[in-house]
């Protein structure tokens, strides 16, 4: 069964999109937690970061590279947050590998 990511990376459920490359797709979060929060999302389905493998290496890091452009793109600059949840217990609910952009305002340390 697709998960939710998947049916936006096909046009099955509408997102507002504010990136798309061949690997990877970004778009606003329907439940902000900062004025700019954008998920991130790579093309190809990983459950979390735990499953990805050797293998991903190029487009993990093609997604810590994109990330930077999209903040700035959405005028944060380079004073924004990326987050990666892995797993239920640490508040993953789709399971889709998926990066948080967050900014347009002070973070605390630490999270949570």
């Amino acid at each position: 069964m697709a998960t939710l990511f998947e049916k936006i990376i096909a046009r099955e459920i509408p997102a507002d999109i504010v990136h798309e490359d061949e690997r990877c797709l970004a778009f606003r979060d329907i439940n902000p937690q900062a004025p700019v929060h954008v998920l991130l999302v790579p093309k190809k389905p990983i459950v979390n970061l735990s499953d990805a493998s050797q293998d991903d290496r190029d487009l993990l890091g093609h997604l810590l590279l994109v990330a930077p452009r999209i903040a700035a793109q959405l005028g944060v600059g380079d004073a924004f947050r990326l987050n990666v949840n892995n797993g239920a217990g640490a508040g993953q609910s789709v399971f889709h590998l998926h990066l948080h952009i967050l900014g347009g305002r002070p973070f605390a340390w630490p999270p949570g």
